[in-house]
């Protein structure tokens, strides 16, 4: 089995008036460019379930130690320039891809899909919770800062969940969090986790480790992600959400095209 099949042994508006002052400020710093924004319109995106799967990802030893998505560069380099994922984090998905078609063959899991979750949940690590801050991936693959949810505290529209790996991932010792650039909840990472970027430990922080711990999400119980029932329920057990399931969709769709998500 792949050295990256490690085991985690750790545990997943405003008032009128703001939106005003946001839309201002908005265009008072567009106001400032020196030209036009222009954008090459988005090819039409196809509604197949599942997605069709995007460019294949070149083979590569991912037994060998180390950081294997390192090997994955040459490949991810001119399409992250296409798709707007941010390389660290496409390669995490390629090498992903890579370790599942080797530990769960059935799963037939491609790296766009775990694009476009990693779209939806926190724009591939780069969404710190803030319209005026953001987070970035560093040359280690961990997310700066940490990404870290609102409690699951109850609270109206919240599950509750009390807190079940004692703060050590998401600093909370009272209530769970979603964390990392996958999002998962700690007691789900206790599941999931998995070590890609071979230091030895699953860190839901960490690109590669977050990804193939995705990866064993969504191929969990057999599942077979090349059949419309199985991609679907396989997304599906990620975040029961309808609109969810839709944009993950769209955004796989689309990066399928060698395109950004819409």
């Amino acid at each position: 089995m792949s050295k990256g099949l490690n085991r985690a042994t750790g545990c997943g508006c405003g008032v009128i008036l703001a939106i005003v002052l946001v839309v201002t400020l908005v265009g008072w710093l567009l106001s400032f460019q020196s030209g036009p924004i222009t954008r090459t319109p988005l090819q039409p995106i196809p509604d197949d379930v599942p997605p069709r799967a995007g460019a294949e990802v070149p083979a590569v030893d991912v037994n060998a130690p180390g950081r294997t998505s390192d090997k994955l560069s040459h490949w991810a380099t001119p399409l992250a320039e296409q798709t707007n994922i941010p390389e660290p984090a496409l390669r995490a998905y390629g090498n992903a891809e890579l370790i599942a078609a080797e530990a769960w063959p059935q799963c037939n899991l491609t790296w766009n899909t775990l694009a476009g979750i990693g779209w939806v949940e926190t724009r591939h690590g780069t969404y710190a919770g803030s319209f005026f801050g953001s987070a970035s991936i560093n040359e280690e693959g961990v997310a700066e800062p940490p990404i870290i949810g609102i409690p699951l505290d109850g609270s109206p529209g919240v599950a509750e969940i009390p807190d079940t790996d004692g703060g050590r991932w998401d600093n909370d010792t009272e209530y769970d969090r979603a964390i990392g650039p996958m999002q998962f909840i700690p007691d789900s990472w206790r599941r999931y986790g998995l070590d890609a970027d071979g230091d030895g430990e699953p860190n839901p922080h960490q690109i590669d480790d977050a990804s193939l711990g995705a990866a064993n999400h969504l191929c969990d119980n057999g599942a077979d992600l090349a059949t419309a029932e199985g991609w679907t329920e396989a997304v599906l057990s990620y975040n029961r959400s309808r609109e969810y399931l839709i944009n993950v969709r769209d955004a796989a769709a689309s990066y399928a095209l060698n395109q950004p998500a819409p």
